[in-house]
């Protein structure tokens, strides 16, 4: 039997098999930490062989931000074109799916683990945060060259100070403020909006 011929035997990737695979990697993420956790223990919460991940995913860092990628806008917002709006359902598209994974704890290990395994925040950064980041900054840079922010707003700023609010209630008690994201965008379009 040729080469092509063995590789054209093999099955196809199970969907329902990568979406186990992610599902258990967040749960165990969460609940265990990165460095308890173990490809094994993935593929017995998965019912799945470990040569199953190895076959997607290389390492485990790959593995749990591919994880965090698959999870983290599903359902994104499409923008509407009403600038405020848009900025709003971003940012509670973005809450929402911080809850359903359990996103604080999933930050939180891998803030701890950035000296042992910097590439797992590099990684987190690179599928998750980012991502996320664009979507704001593509909306305020589009309000920007309409003329409806002012041309030397610092937009970077105004994104950062449109995600702070998020983590800075939760660090204090205040998770699930139910007007968070509202106040946060009223308040950074109140500094660069232009008044006319």
């Amino acid at each position: 039997m040729s080469g092509t011929e063995t590789k054209a035997a093999g099955r196809p990737r199970s969907a329902e098999k990568d979406a186990a695979i992610l599902r258990a990697a967040l749960e165990l993420l969460a609940s265990q930490g990165y460095t308890r956790m173990s490809l094994s223990q993935v593929a017995t919460a998965a019912q799945v062989s470990k040569s199953t991940i190895h076959l997607r995913w290389k390492t485990k860092a790959d593995l749990l931000t591919a994880a965090l990628a698959a999870a983290r806008m599903t359902d994104a917002p499409s923008p509407g074109g009403d600038l405020r709006t848009d900025l709003v359902n971003i940012l509670k598209d973005f809450a929402a799916t911080i809850e359903r994974v359990n996103g604080m704890a999933l930050i939180g290990t891998c803030l701890a683990e950035e000296t042992h395994t910097p590439e797992l925040l590099a990684l987190l950064r690179e599928r998750t945060v980012l991502p996320r980041r664009a979507l704001l900054r593509d909306a305020l840079e589009q309000a920007q060259q309409a003329g409806h922010l002012r041309q030397d707003a610092d937009l970077e700023a105004a994104v950062s100070a449109l995600l702070g609010p998020f983590y800075a209630d939760y660090m204090a008690g205040r998770g699930g403020h139910p007007r968070w994201a509202e106040e946060a965008v009223d308040l950074v379009l109140a500094g660069i909006h232009v008044d006319h």
